[in-house]
């Protein structure tokens, strides 16, 4: 069975730093593009940070400087490195990727969660 399998959350306090890790599980050809996504309590879900197969990034304001997204091929495993991290970053983080079973087909999966919480 396919799936993303994430770790890496906890409690941290401000000004910290934590390391998310999201690694695709199962029969897997290769890992196309795979980003990072938050949703805090009554907030919508939102894109924290992307990157492509030609390692290129993208990342949200709030989080730029301090979010590093990173990713290795051989381990299909996708990173986010989070510093400086401030209260209002507390959200349960959810990664996101398009796997490829085999070299023809495909489809973006869901990690299950991880929650992260930024409180002294």
């Amino acid at each position: 069975q396919v799936q993303l399998v994430e770790s890496g959350g906890g409690l941290v306090q401000p000004g910290g730093s934590l390391r998310l890790s999201c690694a695709a599980s199962g029969t897997i050809f290769s890992v196309g593009a795979g980003g990072w996504y938050r949703q805090a309590p009554g907030k919508q879900r939102e894109l924290v940070a992307e990157i492509f197969t030609g390692g290129s990034t993208y990342y949200a304001e709030s989080v730029k400087g301090r979010f590093t997204i990173s990713r290795d091929n051989a381990k299909k495993t996708v990173y986010l490195q989070m510093n400086s991290l401030k209260p209002e970053d507390s959200a349960v983080y959810y990664c996101n990727a398009n796997l490829r079973p085999t070299a023809l087909t495909s489809g973006w999966y869901w990690g299950q969660g991880t929650q992260v919480t930024v409180s002294s």
